[in-house]
């Protein structure tokens, strides 16, 4: 949850700046429309049928939605599917950039568990914790195209025993890849809007091959500048995917994806600097001379130029550069009639650095002598991993087990880079690779996963289901510290090294589903799960954080987080309307936390902060959601989600307590709410959606509080129909973001969260974007 992921003590701008975690079945569904009226190109732009934007889970025993296709496709193109999510109950997901894609500012929420406390697939692979300094994954956005998303699933309150996730304490989320067309087909589409933004997109579909191998390529290429200040947010990425059936009974899919994103950052605010300066504070890339008179100024202790506060107010530049490869293989296979199964091989690789110019160590005077150098957090992952599972039917029950396995080597470095006295040359983001003149600390890490899972669906009576099953789950992590240096003279790496496993043999799923008629139906459901430990440097919850003295003092102590989720809830369902609400109880034990075990005042020999478990959280909470076809061509969908999340436990830190038992958990609104209106003719298309987001707090004494916000976004577009060769299969759309140019605080906790804040000065804010629209055309040749 974000009540356990960030540190208990404020974190200064110095360890924990921009660009860096240095700290830190279907259901009845509405009539389908003539396909007359449906656009000329059905599997290139969207669905040949009607959709609903959203579907509720029917028969499922726990709460689960998914979003269709439609739906993520209706956006601006690149949004992160992550954004279009936050339509759903219970989610909460906020960015700094207009399409949700930068991944610094990127925090979604649910039930209170942020994103480091979920689970992430893609067509069943991991895609790990979503964390920014990200050692076991990568974010949906550079592992998939958004016009190749399919379908996504979220199950609130726990996902199957079977998905591959060691982390998914408060829920999990499925994202699918479409496959290639059986018929020959070409897309293209161009975007262009706000401040400087352009995206291509191409997709070749082969179309049933001779073999009866089916494949599609596609690639595209964005550049965005950012909405304030100076920089980029430019990524390139291609995906392939290739379906062979062999023979009758098995199918092999081969699926490709690279991606490589660079991103300048926004400014982290706080409150004081949001009264005093306003929204549009920012780094200062376009003016050295300031940032140099900045670094001079603090490190001699001299006044600062006017208009600036501190050394941290505005950096001269930070950014996030990630390249990524992930690839997977999969057999789907017909055993017997009643036995069938699949196995599927994966692989990813990634580099990856966080980019920091630092004012708080200056260039030496051999290379050049610049008050300020390029502080990088260098991340390098390869993992490979086996997911398999069989399901067999027999009478009344559907039986399925399975077996996940991942070897992941992650390695990380902390290194300092010589900037000239004229800046950086060429693009403000690049990589520094070759020439450090400094390793601060370099480690390496070995993580193996292993989870099997077992799971009966006992059909009782036609009306009456029930699904029962565990999982095991141990997660090995080992780390090795290497040495650093300084100017070629070696530095002691004081971070600790050794071994630590997450282990649990049952963590036990149980769920039924009562179907009253066939409208109505009523499901309740339990799950007990564990996350593991982090495995990095940097990680919140890493024990490899610490020194190895205080490692060695707090290993035999620390046990793995859990959570305990209850669940209870009704759906209706006819061929115009889906509707669902949802009670919900959450335990989180062994809440994790870095804390100081001495006050600051008697700290004298300078006592490391160690991680230790210090409590628990109880939330509590309803989910509703509401669609509405109340005409062919209208509908109205709503969704409201009320939590109540609180710690238990008074926290002690630095040798005072502090009164945060009944304090609400930190970054989670109790009150969130979504409503779209939403027209589509079959040619004519629109929707207009507000999200309402309560109000936040970033400490955990509650002293300092965000404002609520209410955000508007419109989406029109029309399908041309046309014989005439240049418009037939030809689509246009106009998304516009914030529609109302509203100025508020996006995503909280951006640097980590504080016990309290009382003169809110802690930089640990992200602006929201204002109004910005974006102008496609898609067209689909042959």
């Amino acid at each position: 949850m974000v009540f356990y992921s960030a540190h208990a003590t404020p974190v200064p701008a110095k360890t924990s700046p921009h660009g860096d975690t240095s700290q830190h079945r279907t259901p009845r569904t509405a009539p389908q429309k003539p396909a007359a009226k449906k656009s000329a190109a059905p599997e290139a732009t969207v669905s040949n049928k009607s959709e609903s934007i959203v579907v509720l889970g029917s028969g499922a025993s726990r709460e689960t939605q998914t979003l269709s296709r439609l739906a993520l496709q209706e956006v601006a193109p690149g949004t992160s599917p992550l954004k279009t999510l936050s339509k759903l109950p219970g989610v909460m997901f906020t960015s700094s950039d207009p399409l949700g894609a930068y991944e610094w500012s990127q925090q979604i929420i649910i039930r209170g568990f942020d994103q480091s406390r979920l689970g992430f697939t893609m067509d069943g692979i991991p895609l790990g914790n979503l964390a920014y300094g990200n050692d076991n994954g990568l974010s949906i956005g550079r592992a998939l195209q958004t016009e190749n998303n399919g379908p996504a699933t979220l199950a609130q309150g726990a996902g199957s025993v079977g998905v591959a996730a060691s982390n998914d304490l408060g829920g999990a989320l499925e994202f699918t890849s479409i496959d290639p067309t059986t018929k020959y087909g070409v897309d293209v589409a161009g975007t262009v809007g706000s401040y400087g933004t352009w995206r291509t997109f191409a997709r070749v579909n082969s179309g049933t091959l001779p073999g009866g191998g089916r494949l599609y390529v596609s690639y595209d290429y964005q550049d965005a500048n950012k909405w304030k200040g100076d920089g980029i947010q430019q990524q390139q990425q291609a995906n392939a995917k290739f379906i062979q059936p062999l023979g009758e009974k098995v199918k092999l899919t081969l699926f490709g994806d690279y991606s490589q994103r660079a991103e300048n950052d926004y400014q982290d605010l706080s409150l004081q600097l949001i009264h005093t300066r306003g929204y549009n504070v920012d780094n200062i890339t376009n003016d050295y001379g300031l940032a140099k008179q900045i670094a001079r100024a603090y490190q001699n202790g001299t006044a600062f130029p006017q208009g600036i506060t501190n050394q941290d107010q505005s950096y001269y530049n930070s950014a996030g550069l990630r390249q990524d490869a992930l690839g997977y293989g999969r057999l789907d296979f017909g055993i017997t009639s009643r036995l069938k199964g699949y196995a599927t091989v994966y692989g990813h690789t990634n580099t990856g650095e966080g980019i920091y110019a630092t004012p708080y160590e200056p260039t030496p005077d051999s290379l050049g002598g610049s008050p300020i150098s390029v502080r990088t957090t260098e991340y390098d992952i390869h993992r490979e991993g086996f997911i398999g599972g069989l399901t067999y039917k027999i009478a009344n029950h559907t039986i399925d087990g399975g077996f996940w396995f991942e070897n992941n080597d992650f390695e990380q470095a902390r290194r300092f880079y010589p900037l000239s006295e004229s800046g950086y040359t060429g693009s403000s983001v690049h990589w520094f690779r070759n020439n450090p003149f400094a390793t601060q600390w370099q480690s390496a890490f070995n993580t193996k996963t292993y989870q099997f899972h077992l799971q009966d669906t006992w059909q009782i009576t036609p009306a009456f289901k029930l699904n029962y099953g565990f999982k095991s789950l141990v997660v090995d992590n080992h780390a090795r510290q290497l040495e650093g240096n300084y100017m070629g003279t070696p530095v002691a790496n004081t971070y600790a090294g050794g071994s630590i496993t997450s282990a649990n043999g049952f963590l036990p799923q149980l769920g039924g589903n009562y179907r009253i008629n066939r409208h109505n139906e009523i499901f309740a459901d339990f799950a007990r799960n564990m996350a593991a430990f982090d495995n990095s440097t940097t990680g919140a919850t890493s024990p490899f954080a610490m020194t190895t003295a205080a490692y060695a003092a707090a290993k035999n102590s620390l046990h793995p987080e859990m959570s305990y989720s209850e669940e209870i809830g009704y759906r209706y369902h006819d061929h115009r309307i889906q509707a669902s609400l949802t009670g919900y109880y959450i335990e989180f034990e062994n809440r994790l936390a870095s804390i100081s075990p001495v006050s600051s005042g008697t700290n004298v020999q300078g006592y490391a902060s160690i991680l230790s478990n210090v409590g628990g959280v109880t939330a509590r909470g309803i989910d509703a959601a509401f669609n509405y076809h109340f005409t062919d061509n209208w509908s109205i969908y709503a969704s409201y989600a009320y939590n109540q999340s609180t710690y238990d436990d008074n926290l002690t830190t630095g040798g005072v307590t502090y009164a945060t038992k009944g304090k609400s958990v930190v970054a989670m609104p109790r009150n969130l709410a979504n409503v779209q209106l939403s027209y589509d003719d079959g040619s004519i298309w629109g929707n207009v959606g507000m999200q309402y987001q309560g109000r936040r707090t970033y400490t955990y004494t509650n002293d300092q509080w965000i404002k609520p916000n209410d955000i508007f976004n419109l989406n029109v577009g029309y399908r041309f129909h046309s014989h005439n060769w240049v418009l037939h299969g030809l689509d246009a759309q106009i998304n516009v973001t914030n529609l109302f140019d509203k100025r508020y605080v996006a995503t909280v906790g951006s640097t980590g969260f504080a016990v309290s804040d009382p003169t809110g000065s802690l930089q640990t804010l992200q602006a929201g974007a204002p109004r910005m629209v974006f102008f496609t055309l898609r067209k689909h040749f042959f």
